[in-house]
């Protein structure tokens, strides 16, 4: 069974997204891939056309989910947390030396 990132990583292949796609380029990558295997092109093999329609679908589904649900953590907690070093986060959890 894939991980929620795996699933992300093969939606995002799928779709042919870049590490910073915009909404737009997100969108439009689904609307060209959607023309490509829309059934009706592909007559001789409406099987295969059908199942890319629905997989291209729920890649498609699972970044906006994605887009919609993060979130920037930018509390200070979280940035001093992110930028301390492994001592300094132990001398501020624990003390010492």
């Amino acid at each position: 069974m894939s991980s929620p990132f795996e699933k992300l990583i093969k939606a995002k292949t799928l779709l042919g997204l870049r590490e910073n796609a915009t909404r737009k380029e997100i969108k439009l990558s689904y609307k060209n891939l959607m023309k490509k295997w829309h059934p009706d092109k592909h007559k001789d093999n409406v099987d295969q056309a059908t199942t890319m329609s629905f997989t291209i679908n729920e890649a498609y589904e699972l970044i906006l989910e994605y887009c919609n649900n993060y979130e920037y953590d930018f509390s200070e907690d979280k940035i001093q947390r992110d930028y301390l070093t492994p001592a300094e986060w132990w001398h501020n959890k624990f003390g010492g030396k």
